[in-house]
């Protein structure tokens, strides 16, 4: 890993990569926002804001990182955020990244609209799988996907609340994104250039829904992304989130919450855990910093359920932020597409020991022998 920490020794070295080696049409769904992704730049403003005051004379000692989340222990205070489409960024990323969440004792979160199903992950990772689930339309294809998550080990279902509808994410629509991509001859000549992802995926086939295609007729394949929208456009309740709650009886984390009131709410429906997240700065440009909402949140909850916090997040300093803010996790997305994308089959062990060594490395500056010792200003 040496020449690698050299070369690439941050995520902002590995997304440089990553954008020279994929198609644009692939980088552009990777990177981008919504609207003029201004929360994008909020949410990065709003950590590079947080501060945290120092403490010296702390002697010699090594960090105490380990955390234990709903009756499991990691090794790290952070995970791998679901992300739709990962094979688009590179060739089976999924399980690239499945690898990397059993190896280094981190939980890796499939979202239902990647490329691969639960059913195939869980053979990379046993124990550290868990599933993403945007509410669907119909009921029957909710409790199909629970029931095939249990069938597959998964004891953690995160249900993504913050979707009501798809967002517009201009910058996509003018890559000319499709699923599958269209075989026009700029698609083509954009995949040409980038031959190392072209091999591959020639080698591995083209991204497909594979969790979502028996919900949809084979006739209709190449209308992937439209039927997906479909089945998805659900426009969830409350109490949706009780017939969630109802039909599963494993760990059921809510991702999406950035109101007070709502947190409050999502306990009392059920939710084992809570995740602080604007999706990124994907969905509501006019939504506030995920980090800014993190404290209030924090407060309400009041340690009755595990906070964990996501939107943003590019290294371990950021994560000791979020922790010094009242998060007891963090999921991070991109950071760990990015890595793969630059790096392929390395890229999920890379990413995970450069954010490892950087929030041990800002404890030690701290002075914070363990998570709870960070705080900030």
């Amino acid at each position: 890993m040496t020449k690698l920490n050299n070369t690439y020794p941050s995520i902002w070295h590995l997304a440089e990569r990553a954008r020279k080696r994929i198609p644009f049409f692939a980088w552009e769904y990777l990177d981008s926002g919504t609207g003029m992704e201004r929360l994008v730049e909020r949410n990065r403003a709003a950590l590079d804001a947080v501060r945290m005051m120092p403490r010296v004379l702390s002697g010699r000692f090594a960090p105490n990182m380990s955390v234990t989340l709903l009756g499991e222990t990691y090794s790290v205070p952070f995970g791998i955020a679901p992300i739709g489409l990962s094979s688009l960024m590179w060739p089976e990323a999924e399980l690239i990244l499945a690898k990397a969440a059993q190896k280094n004792d981190i939980p890796y979160c499939l979202s239902m609209v990647a490329n691969q199903t639960p059913e195939r992950v869980t053979e990379f990772a046993p124990d550290r799988t868990w599933m993403q689930i945007y509410p669907p339309s119909k009921v029957e294809i909710l409790h199909d996907l629970l029931a095939r998550s249990k069938a597959a080990g998964i004891k953690t279902i995160v249900i993504t609340v913050d979707v009501p509808a798809s967002s517009t994410r201009e910058r996509q629509l003018a890559a000319g994104l499709t699923v599958p991509p269209k075989t026009t001859a700029k698609t083509l000549w954009r995949m040409a250039k980038r031959p190392a992802w072209l091999r591959q995926t020639m080698a591995k086939g083209k991204p497909r829904f594979r969790t979502m295609e028996s919900y949809f007729p084979e006739d209709q394949m190449n209308e992937a992304a439209k039927l997906i929208a479909n089945i998805v456009d659900g426009r969830p309740d409350w109490d949706y989130l009780d017939i969630v709650r109802k039909a599963w009886d494993g760990n059921l984390i809510v991702k999406g919450v950035l109101s007070v009131e709502d947190a409050g709410k999502a306990i009392t429906h059920g939710a084992d855990a809570i995740v602080v997240s604007n999706h990124g700065g994907r969905q509501f440009d006019a939504a506030p910093a995920s980090i800014k909402a993190l404290p209030a949140i924090a407060e309400k909850v009041a340690k009755r359920v595990p906070v964990i916090f996501d939107s943003g997040i590019r290294g371990g300093l950021d994560i000791a932020r979020a922790i010094a803010l009242g998060a007891d996790f963090c999921l991070l997305g991109r950071a760990f597409l990015y890595s793969v994308a630059a790096l392929g089959d390395e890229g999920g062990d890379h990413a995970y020991e450069i954010l490892r060594n950087d929030l041990a490395n800002n404890m030690i500056q701290a002075g914070a022998k363990t998570l709870g010792d960070l705080t900030a200003l």
